[in-house]
């Protein structure tokens, strides 16, 4: 699969993404035009805002009352004609902070007042903020009274109170939000799509003509599992293709023989060197058609007939049941084993016609006097022709398999069906032949303890 494909995951972060920055941008607009122009709104935040800044000031200790100015506001409260004036009291009316005159004294509630939680007057009506309120504090189990005035605001304060709201209200909250929606539905969709990442997987060790072998949609979203049925026919079609093509094959196969068969008989009447030959190049393409038709047939296997096949014993009859022909044939054979047992899911009959058709290709394909060995070990089964002479004046290992026979392509096919392949390589010696298996369980036992 291409690489610029991008995941459901990138789709869905990039759209979760873009219409929460959407809703944010939104929102901003929505909160711009309900404070930034309602200047009661913005004067009721200015006092609230205000005031807790000058507040985290008090310590309440054994001493009694202390306070510190804040690093944020001692540019507002220790300048005198700043714009900006404070007092801090506390339940009795006693002063604990104090940045105004007698003038400003007039704009706040009298010290006889018991001021109420929350106060605010506006002087001049607009912008920029012309104001004096106040609010009350619990600090130590003690109650303060804080009150703030401004005129005409020179430092932008009621800017900052606005990104404060902004920030607190609006982009903390959204973006806890997006980081819990977006986590969720990567989670969810991570886990929805489990079984179709099984499926896809699955899908590639599908084999049409296993009828065991299909895709297990029960676990899958009902959408997705609309698409895995859609496969599991399809490939139920191209298995009855494939079936259809193995009753061609042998049918057209049967058709051959007779008149092959009755050509050979013919033949056979015939008293003369010529009739010889032709019946020799006869049996030769018996031989062909036969195997032509054995690997159609193989194209349309079923591993469904699979089984625990012992590589040992299996290779020790075909060699048993090749060793008279073998040896007629001026071959000598010999088998040796490289451990006790060596099981693999297989099918024997498939197995003993890859081992059969290695043995008789080095028999028809070597000079008379060749020996021929048979290994036989963990996950492999290999077939080697040695002959006194070595290779020289030989052909190579490419031209071992018969002129018109198959019989190679065959027994790869048939190392393929059984997830394995087939190695050629020389020796000093001779050729070899080599089937390899994928690993399988349970472990071989060795010979040598």
């Amino acid at each position: 699969m291409s690489r610029s494909h991008p995941t459901l995951g990138k789709i869905l972060t990039r759209r979760i993404a873009f219409f929460a920055v959407l809703a944010m941008v939104l929102q901003l607009f929505v909160i711009f035009s309900d404070y930034y122009w309602n200047v009661g709104e913005l004067s009721r935040l200015f006092v609230e805002q205000e005031t807790e800044r000058l507040a985290s000031g008090i310590t309440v200790d054994g001493k009694g009352v202390r306070y510190q100015l804040p690093d944020s506001v001692k540019e507002r409260y220790q300048q005198k004609a700043s714009g900006y004036v404070a007092r801090i009291r506390d339940a009795t009316g006693a002063l604990v902070f104090e940045s105004c005159d007698d003038a400003c004294e007039s704009r706040f509630l009298p010290a006889d007042v018991n001021p109420p939680d929350f106060w605010l007057r506006s002087l001049k009506p607009g912008k920029p903020l012309t104001l004096v309120g106040g609010r009350a504090f619990a600090v130590g189990n003690r109650r303060f009274v804080v009150d703030v005035a401004t005129i005409d605001d020179p430092q932008n304060v009621v800017s900052s109170v606005f990104w404060k709201e902004v920030i607190e209200h609006m982009l903390v909250p959204m973006s806890i939000l997006l980081v819990l929606v977006l986590g969720a539905t990567l989670l969810s969709v991570r886990q929805a799509l489990k079984p179709v990442r099984a499926a896809a997987d699955a899908a590639d060790n599908i084999d049409p003509m296993d009828a065991r072998s299909h895709l297990n949609f029960d676990e899958m979203p009902r959408e997705v599992a609309h698409l895995a049925i859609a496969i599991n026919r399809a490939f139920e079609r191209v298995g009855e293709l494939m079936t259809s093509q193995k009753v061609l094959t042998s049918g057209i196969a049967h058709e051959i023989r007779t008149p092959l068969a009755a050509i050979k008989l013919e033949l056979g009447n015939i008293d003369h060197p010529r009739a010889r030959k032709a019946e020799a190049d006869l049996d030769d393409l018996v031989r062909f058609v036969a195997e032509l038709t054995a690997l159609a047939r193989l194209d349309s296997f079923d591993h469904g007939i699979f089984e625990a096949v012992d590589l040992v014993a299996l290779s020790s009859s075909v060699v048993e049941q090749l060793a008279p022909w073998v040896y007629e044939n001026n071959h000598s054979l010999e088998f040796c084993p490289q451990v006790e047992t060596a099981f693999i899911q297989g099918a024997p009959t498939l197995l003993k016609d890859a081992l059969r058709n290695l043995v008789e290709n080095a028999v028809r394909h070597t000079p008379s006097g060749t020996g021929i060995v048979v290994y036989a070990g963990s996950n492999m089964v290999r077939v080697e022709d040695r002959h006194p002479g070595g290779l020289r004046g030989r052909a190579s290992a490419s031209s071992c398999s018969d002129s018109l026979g198959i019989g190679l392509k065959i027994v790869r096919r048939i190392a393929e069906l059984h997830r394995g392949s087939l190695r050629q390589s020389t020796s000093r010696l001779g050729h070899v032949f080599e089937i390899i298996f994928a690993d399988q369980h349970p472990k071989p036992v060795s010979l040598h303890r």
